[in-house]
């Protein structure tokens, strides 16, 4: 399987370079330990996996043995199944000046996380790694000038196929097959070994009715009463999706603009590829002329943002606008001014896509940049000050 180069690289290496550890963290084969393994390929660092239970039973048990195997630096795959490691971990860092000397990896979830931050607090660098951007997909970098001219037909190939980096390799995978080996997988592992939920038929339905509503704004009532459970139920689940890195909730938008905003999160799947599977749209041409469409290709825009950001290290500065007259802009970006987007699956120019960037506009005391990422073949400015941007140039436009 060939290897594509991942734009986060360089931000592990800068890592390993002033932190004692480095944890990546992100969902379930998206590329962590075939990333670490790649930059570590002339370094001989040691590896393990708690993928491996006899491994996973000694780290638990005899955290120090566990430990003593391994000369630093080492790689500890999977570190979530073992967080009796971190004290043990500590100690060794800190009877060292030397940095890198652990790299650990983790399907990323909230307790996690906060008991990395808690325990190794100054000594590990948290980065994230998701599925493959366009950009990763294409060999370009990750603000790259250039663009190719868009194709809706190769725009759904992309979101109909997703991110996962099994599906670029040469002998890539029944889809079906792998996607509900994916599924069964995440269930029984995460869901049972982690967050100790025996409900996964229910679990299986309620991720089904998230993937029919990614690009809406959450609506924790109707989800719960859709899937047959309780509104704190569902709120718990809703907490595991997005903790485990399978959604992300866009938080809206709101200081000094208006108090008449929509102030609940608007979901999205971070793999547009797994939201069509469970949607059980079977093929690109169905996907393509379905009723979905338009929030895939949102969903899709959503991603490759979040991505720019998260692959240079950064939190991303990323919004939405609705308010409860009805006016809305898909996604607002802060990040070195005010950045508002509209995302239209349409080749056109169309002033009745302006209204929510102009409303917007004026009521903010910042300056703000007014755009709509489409299938537009090349940036056009119009009359109005709107800036029609190619999907496939998105990345150019962000900092």
């Amino acid at each position: 399987m060939r290897y594509i180069p991942r734009h986060i690289e360089k931000i592990i290496k800068q890592s390993s370079k002033t932190f004692k550890i480095v944890f990546l963290g992100g969902p379930r084969q998206v590329g962590k330990t075939t990333t670490f393994l790649k930059i570590a390929e002339k370094m001989q660092l040691s590896y393990v996996t708690l993928d491996d239970l006899d491994q996973r039973e000694l780290a638990n048990t005899d955290p120090k043995l566990f430990l003593q195997q391994f000369k630093t630096p080492t790689i500890i795959d999977e570190v979530q199944y073992a967080p009796s490691l971190f004290p043990q971990i500590k100690k060794i860092v800190d009877e060292s000046d030397r940095n890198g000397q652990f790299w650990l990896t983790g399907s990323q979830q909230f307790s996690l996380i906060k008991n990395i931050q808690e325990s190794l607090a100054g000594r590990v660098a948290i980065l994230t790694i998701l599925g493959l951007s366009r950009n990763e997909k294409n060999i370009k970098k990750i603000n790259e000038k250039t663009f190719d001219k868009p194709k809706i037909n190769t725009l759904f190939k992309e979101i109909f196929e997703g991110s996962f980096p099994i599906f670029q390799s040469g002998n890539a995978p029944n889809r079906e097959i792998y996607f509900n080996s994916y599924i069964q997988t995440y269930l029984d592992r995460d869901l049972s070994g982690i967050f100790g939920i025996n409900k996964t038929s229910e679990f299986n339905r309620f991720i089904q009715i998230c993937a029919a509503r990614t690009g809406q704004i959450l609506n924790i009532s109707d989800l719960a009463k859709d899937s047959g459970i309780s509104p704190v139920t569902a709120a718990q689940w809703i907490h595991i999706l997005e903790s485990t890195m399978q959604i992300y909730l866009l938080k809206p938008y709101y200081p000094n603009i208006t108090k008449r905003i929509i102030k609940s999160p608007k979901l999205f799947f971070l793999d547009t590829g797994l939201a069509a599977y469970l949607t059980k749209w079977n093929t690109i041409d169905n996907l393509q002329a379905g009723s979905m469409a338009g929030a895939m290709f949102e969903t899709y825009i959503v991603g490759e943002v979040i991505k720019n950001y998260i692959f240079q290290g950064k939190t991303p500065p990323i919004y939405y606008l609705r308010d409860k007259e009805g006016h809305e802009v898909d996604l607002v970006v802060e990040d070195d001014g005010l950045h508002m987007f509209e995302i239209k699956l349409s080749a056109n120019i169309k002033t009745t896509n302006h209204q929510g960037l102009h409303y917007f506009s004026q009521k903010s005391n910042k300056f703000v940049d007014k755009n709509i990422i489409s299938l537009i073949e090349k940036p056009i400015t119009t009359s109005d000050g709107i800036n029609y941007i190619p999907y496939t140039a998105i990345s150019s436009f962000l900092t």
